[in-house]
């Protein structure tokens, strides 16, 4: 890059830059920090709120600057194929294709791979994904651990997911690339997946690599009359091909204005508030997405799970309002950005997330949880490809309920398609146990039941154990806390009041955060039992997160170890069995269950079937026990997670990717030194005595540098 390119983070001041710019935006791995590069030729960045970012589907015009991101993570174009390790993006013509990749790579490096699982579509022999692992996964079965053969497996992790994509294409949607034994290649040379390897199989070894990049561009675009709705001559319900590009917020008179005023004083207000609009190419407003300062900041600490909340988007509401929500240390709804649409198609959905992922300095979350939509799950593997997308399973269940009423055995066929849904174990029960249910109530060819089979990696539990949730849904109460405005916008709130609203939401979650963290640091925990477990907790977690685990711990009781496998040296596989009648006084809801529970001594790490601790984020009673017959006195560090802790210290201020900046660009500085200075500014106005060490560091300050300019 010359010296007089200039260089700035997409943040607030992005509705600030010069209209005749495009930016590619390249997303990489969730934790790479990236920086945005925008070259301008010179010309100055002008004032002003009306840039606007749209989707850019056309060739780039001439004369406009272009500019690709690379990985800071490596410092290399992404661009560039790598045939040494297998990464998430990767795309394949055939299954054949991946499995070769996978074995070559695996045989270069000196391990050998399996198939641990693939699917294919109902009443077809047509593969739709599979994962493939290395052969040390797992474990033997109490069987097989009694044979005379050499013990091999070791619980290994490593493994590559694969799945066909609409463009018939097989691309890989998770890596894990880390072992937990040694390579030995000379034994994997003569496994059998190495052998069934020839020259005729090794054709074509060579991944896409799908880097992702796509282009938002940032332009100004036609006046808007105050009634938002533009010129007349909208081709909306045409035959045109830009038809969809034509819808438009159906906005009333003056709701336009109302819009670019709350925008325009929230960003005065609080400098960190992010905004975008989305006009058609005859001036309507299409799409809006805005994001307050603390729900930016809240982000850094709770945006690990996100559920996009599209509830409001149904013809019966008057605004259709979007949301993305975490759950915060409490346990509780958390607002990470809100946005309105003209339309649910692709191109509409597209535009949002990549709106929503700049405001987050292109972080992405791990896991996304969204509504059954297939057009939100396709926009959701473009922009996010490396989250986990799961979809909500209580809108899943809701769904059932509504179709199922037409059958004659509806409550029987309710009860049993629950049970298959919850209890399963593992992979292969929840498919042996959906074949008999089908079979049963003779309904295999049920159009609905039949795509949602199809769609079971998104939605079952048995396929998301090792998904983390962070509690985000109750499945066993049938709970959420997703809906972050519900009981305060109906079907008639208008977007005047939505507004009075959003200010009214956000101040009363906000002050019950505040009163549950003085609480949580001021309150005596009650504890029920003389377990340390319970003591060691109480004197970290929030209030909320600390009852659910208590309860836990409390049902450690119910528990008891039936036998127990000697795998290797340090691994051991438990079998526990709960008494479930004792599950708090209830009536018992199911017959006394196994629990498959993987203890390593030699790391104090544990892991039980039920997959508590990823669904919501706390060791469940198996886990427990298992830690606790063990002798280890405290749960280990790794099952303590600091989004829970009441002593963590949260401070809602800007993010700052790093301070690596280029002191020739004065873009850079200014950026840096703003988000800087708004740190010092949040933590001022905690008390009095934090206003006034702020107050006289900034004067210090300032006083140093402008000696230094007297100096010069």
């Amino acid at each position: 890059m010359s010296s007089g390119d200039t260089v700035c983070s997409l943040n607030d001041k992005d509705l600030c830059l010069n209209p005749n710019l495009d930016i590619t935006i390249d997303e990489g791995s969730p934790n790479t920090e990236q920086l945005l590069e925008v070259v301008d030729e010179g010309n100055e960045l002008e004032n002003g709120c009306s840039q606007l970012f749209g989707l850019d589907g056309s060739e780039h015009e001439n004369g406009r600057d272009e500019t690709t991101v690379v990985d800071s993570h490596n410092g290399e174009s992404q661009g560039k194929k790598d045939y040494t390790q297998p990464v998430v993006g990767m795309e394949f013509e055939t299954y054949d294709d991946a499995y070769n990749y996978y074995n070559s790579y695996a045989r270069e490096i000196g391990f050998a791979i399996r198939v641990k699982s693939s699917w294919a579509k109902r009443n077809s022999k047509e593969k739709r994904g599979a994962v493939l692992c290395c052969n040390c996964e797992g474990f033997k079965t109490i069987k097989e651990a009694n044979s005379h053969r050499k013990e091999t497996r070791t619980g290994c992790l490593a493994m590559i997911r694969l799945r066909l994509v609409e463009s018939n294409m097989w691309r890989v949607d998770e890596v894990k690339l880390e072992h937990n034994h040694s390579f030995d290649p000379e034994r994997a040379q003569n496994s059998k997946s190495h052998k069934r390897t020839d020259s005729g199989t090794k054709r074509k070894v060579e991944p896409t690599l799908d880097v992702e990049v796509r282009t938002i561009k940032l332009y100004r675009p036609p006046t808007v009359d105050a009634s938002g709705y533009g010129s007349s001559n909208s081709n909306e319900g045409g035959t045109s091909n830009n038809v969809k590009f034509s819808r438009s917020l159906k906005l009333k008179k003056g709701d336009a204005k109302l819009i670019s005023n709350y925008f325009c004083h929230c960003q005065l207000t609080s400098p960190n508030f992010f905004y975008v609009m989305d006009l058609n190419d005859d001036g309507q407003l299409r799409n809006i997405f805005w994001i307050d300062s603390r729900s930016r900041s809240a982000f850094n600490y709770f945006g690990d799970v996100v559920a996009f909340d599209s509830t409001y988007l149904s013809n019966n509401y008057e605004i259709p309002l979007v949301a993305f929500v975490g759950v915060n240390h409490h346990g509780q709804s958390v607002l990470l950005g809100c946005g309105m649409l003209a339309d649910e198609t692709f191109e509409t959905y597209i535009w949002l997330f990549r709106a929503w992922l700049t405001s987050m300095s292109g972080r992405p979350p791990q896991t996304i949880v969204t509504n059954q939509s297939k057009t939100v799950r396709s926009a959701i593997a473009e922009v996010f490809p490396r989250a986990h997308h799961r979809i909500c399973l209580l809108q899943v269940m809701q769904s059932i309920c509504g179709f199922m009423v037409q059958f004659q055995e509806y409550e029987a066929l309710q009860m049993a398609l629950t049970k298959v849904i919850y209890d399963p174990k593992t992979i292969d029960e929840f498919e042996r146990d959906w074949d008999a249910l089908i079979q049963h109530f003779g309904i295999r060819n049920h159009e609905k039941l039949q795509t949602l089979h199809e769609e079971r990696e998104h939605w079952a539990p048995v396929y998301s154990k090792d998904t983390f949730f962070a509690g985000i849904y109750d499945y066993e109460k049938g709970e959420s806390v997703v809906p972050y405005f519900k009981g305060h916008v109906h079907q008639q709130t208008s977007l005047k009041d939505f507004f009075e609203i959003y200010e009214l939401v956000q101040q009363q979650k906000q002050k019950t955060e505040a009163l549950d963290d003085l609480e949580s640091q001021n309150s005596n925990r009650l504890l029920k039992t003389s377990c340390y477990y319970e003591l060691q907790l109480s004197k970290l977690y929030t209030n909320a997160i600390f009852r659910k685990l208590q309860d836990e711990v409390v049902m450690m009781s119910s528990c008891f170890c039936v036998s127990q496998v000697q795998t290797n040296e340090s691994i051991v596989t438990y079998m526990v069995k709960e008494d479930q009648g004792k599950d708090q006084g209830e009536e018992p809801v199911r017959d006394d269950r196994h629990f498959e529970v993987l203890y390593d001594k030699a790391v104090a790490e544990v892991r039980c079937i039920c997959s508590c601790f990823n669904f919501k984020g706390y060791p469940c009673r198996h886990a427990l026990y298992i830690l606790n017959c063990n002798g280890v006195e405290e749960i280990p560090r790794q099952y303590i997670l600091s989004r829970w802790r009441k002593d963590f210290k949260r401070l809602y201020v800007p993010h700052l990717n790093s301070d690596d900046v280029d002191i020739t660009n004065p873009v850079q500085c200014f950026d840096h030194l703003y988000k800087r200075a708004m740190q010092v500014v949040e933590e001022g106005m905690i008390s009095e005595n934090h206003y006034i060490v702020s107050w006289q560091t900034f004067k210090e300050s300032l006083n140093k540098i402008r000696r230094t300019s007297l100096n010069i």
